[in-house]
């Protein structure tokens, strides 16, 4: 009976490893294609002269901005997530941090998706594409 219950939870492990590197490629593949759409906005932004700004991260909980360092655009008006002027993908929100107002946090970019704010609490998702063309028609700023 221990060979059947070992045997079991090799077939498991195996399994459960599979499935991961399934999910992986398939995040790579899908990121592979956002840093092309990414890749064109830039391009965009950059020959319309749209203008950047030093992007702000929001602590996860509590009020207020913090400075990143990272000058890009913001591709929601909520300013949840923002691209740099080298096309990569930033999500904005960030743990607290203790004196975060007065400093510069450090946000790491993040695998672009093709569908944005899939699983958030907002509720509101964005195919990427869709997205990246709402932001080429802002103007100045961002609305609201």
């Amino acid at each position: 009976m221990g060979n059947d219950a070992e045997e079991r939870r090799r077939e498991l492990t195996e399994r459960a490893a599979y499935h991961v590197e399934v999910q992986r490629r398939r995040s790579e593949a899908e990121s592979a294609k956002a840093q092309v759409l990414l890749d064109r906005f830039v391009a965009q932004a950059k020959q319309q002269g749209v203008p950047t700004e030093e992007l702000t991260a929001r602590p996860w909980s509590g009020s207020g901005r913090y400075r990143t360092g990272v000058v890009g655009w913001y591709l929601r008006t909520n300013r949840s997530v923002g691209v740099d002027v080298d096309g990569r993908f930033y999500v904005l929100t960030v743990p607290p941090v203790r004196f975060g107002r007065w400093r510069t946090v450090r946000v790491d970019p993040a695998p672009p998706p093709l569908v944005v704010g899939k699983g958030a609490g907002d509720g509101e998702v964005f195919d990427l594409d869709v997205l990246l063309q709402k932001r080429l028609r802002w103007t100045e700023a961002p609305p609201g």
